[in-house]
């Protein structure tokens, strides 16, 4: 498995530590460095795997890396790419914790991260475009886009906005059968439930997921405080939390404000504002919460009860998704999900964009200068978000 596990550990490396803004975000610069940059998979496949991670529970940004290195690379490539977008996330926020248990504050973030936002939402902007040139491809993907995006708005479950349109689109299959709407010029010819394999390997590894969480609830009190007990929650939480990792901080509040009492509001908040400040994933925000409760082996066992689901869901749709995906029902299918997963990326970007414009003077111009620099000029990501980071601190030192 030499074939560029390097490279790969390297490009995952960097986007660990230079990954601000959330899933989307996330989603945006894999797809820059993955398919524009280096070329690595065609957009097609790119939009395959995104909605592929949405299927399963955990962190869809760190599971889509997963999914990434297990195409570039086989098993080595699943272990490295996740393990590497974690680690520069996991050290910041377990030196960031050691800081606020020393010192009982945060550091102030507010000057960089009004940099680093209009720069973040740039890059999702141009992703957008990028993905959705591939992904509404007809009118039927596009209006599956439009009503998943104004279901996702409207409140609906993520988990429920993807299963219509994955059924809307197999149905629509099943009716044309003579034509594809999602491949322009598509001969299909696929035996009947060949669509329905891929809703079974999401099941398959959803159905473990629910075993491995139903045996730590069944071990969690809400009494005292353990290493062990720690850990299970955090498994049970990587095992059954879909959608962003922004649902992750409703569960912290849940198990561990108002049933455990473990936490304050108080930490709960500064928990989630390390979350926010910091790249990478924002489940990093479990390696936090361990430290507060139960120092350096609090933080590895939180960290690995949060992300060791995501592995192990990926391992096991990863070969089912290679084998199906050129099966036409499967790829009219994942045609639903692509256009639904681009509709969910939409939903995040729209309070990221209402919060990276409070101070007009400065995002404006940084929003535009990065979208033009990332498009016209296919400039580092990378290097746009440390110079928003640097903008953003002289601004607020003005």
């Amino acid at each position: 498995m030499s074939r560029g596990l390097g490279p790969l550990a390297a490009l995952f490396l960097r986007l660990g530590a230079t990954s601000f803004g959330g899933p989307a975000a996330h989603v945006a610069m894999m797809e820059e460095e993955v398919v524009r940059r280096r070329g690595w998979m065609t957009r097609e496949r790119f939009l395959d795997l995104v909605g592929a991670s949405q299927l399963i529970p955990g962190p869809n940004s760190t599971e889509l890396a997963i999914h990434i290195g297990y195409a570039r690379a086989g098993w080595a490539g699943l272990l490295i790419a996740g393990s590497c977008f974690i680690a520069p996330a996991l050290l910041i926020v377990w030196a960031v914790a050691w800081a606020y248990v020393q010192y009982g504050t945060l550091p102030a973030m507010e000057g960089v991260l009004a940099g680093i936002k209009p720069v973040v939402l740039a890059v999702v902007a141009q992703a957008l475009w990028s993905l959705g040139r591939s992904a509404l491809v007809s009118a039927m993907s596009l209006a599956i886009g439009v009503v998943a995006l104004v279901a996702v708005l409207m409140g609906v479950h993520e988990i429920a906005v993807l299963a219509g349109a994955a059924a809307l689109a197999g149905l629509d299959w099943r009716l044309t059968r003579g034509g594809n709407p999602w491949e322009r010029g598509a001969t299909l010819v696929a035996p009947v439930g060949a669509a329905d394999a891929l809703r079974e390997a999401a099941t398959a590894a959803g159905t473990t997921g629910a075993v491995a969480a139903g045996a730590a609830v069944s071990m969690l009190t809400a009494s005292a405080f353990s290493l062990g007990k720690l850990f299970l929650s955090f498994l049970k939480a990587g095992s059954l939390l879909f959608g962003s990792g922004y649902v992750l901080l409703a569960f912290l509040r849940a198990d561990f404000v108002t049933r455990t009492g473990w936490l304050t509001e108080s930490q709960l908040l500064d928990a989630v504002a390390v979350g926010q400040f910091t790249p990478g994933p924002l489940f990093t925000t479990a390696t936090f919460v361990g430290y507060v409760l139960g120092g350096n082996a609090g933080a590895l066992l939180a960290t690995i009860g949060i992300f060791l689901p995501a592995f192990a869901f990926v391992a096991l749709t990863a070969p089912m998704l290679h084998r199906l995906r050129d099966v036409p029902a499967v790829r009219a299918v994942l045609g639903g999900l692509n256009a639904a997963s681009l509709a969910l990326v939409v939903a995040v970007a729209i309070p990221l964009a209402r919060d990276a414009f409070v101070r007009p003077s400065v995002s404006v111009p940084l929003f535009l200068v990065a979208f033009v620099a990332l498009h016209h000029w296919r400039v580092n990501s990378a290097w746009l978000v440390l110079g928003g980071a640097m903008v953003g601190l002289l601004a607020g030192a003005a």
